[in-house]
């Protein structure tokens, strides 16, 4: 296994920069792949956030038994879509 100030010296970095490209880089990909579910949620269901999904269910548009399940889960998609926008403004 490789060491992080091993590895830092090899790429020519130092190891705070080096965590800090990588912490950045893991949490860009990790909202690239929740921003792909998230519209894939939203062209299914023909919403723009979960404020609209639960708008179209108390409007009857879907049985709430339906959509209950990716309900819950566009709510936690969302919610951990603003976790990494924050971390990653505090970079």
């Amino acid at each position: 296994m490789t060491n992080l100030e091993s590895l830092a010296k090899d790429l020519h970095m130092k190891p705070e920069v080096l965590i800090k490209v990588s912490v950045e880089r893991f949490l860009k990909h990790k909202l690239k792949v929740i921003e792909s579910e998230l519209f894939g949620m939203a062209k299914r269901y023909g919403v723009t956030s979960v404020t609209d999904f639960d708008k179209m269910v108390k409007e009857g548009r879907f049985h709430e038994e339906d959509a209950f399940d990716d309900y819950f889960k566009f709510d936690n998609l969302e919610a951990e879509r603003d976790r990494i926008l924050n971390h990653l403004g505090k970079l």
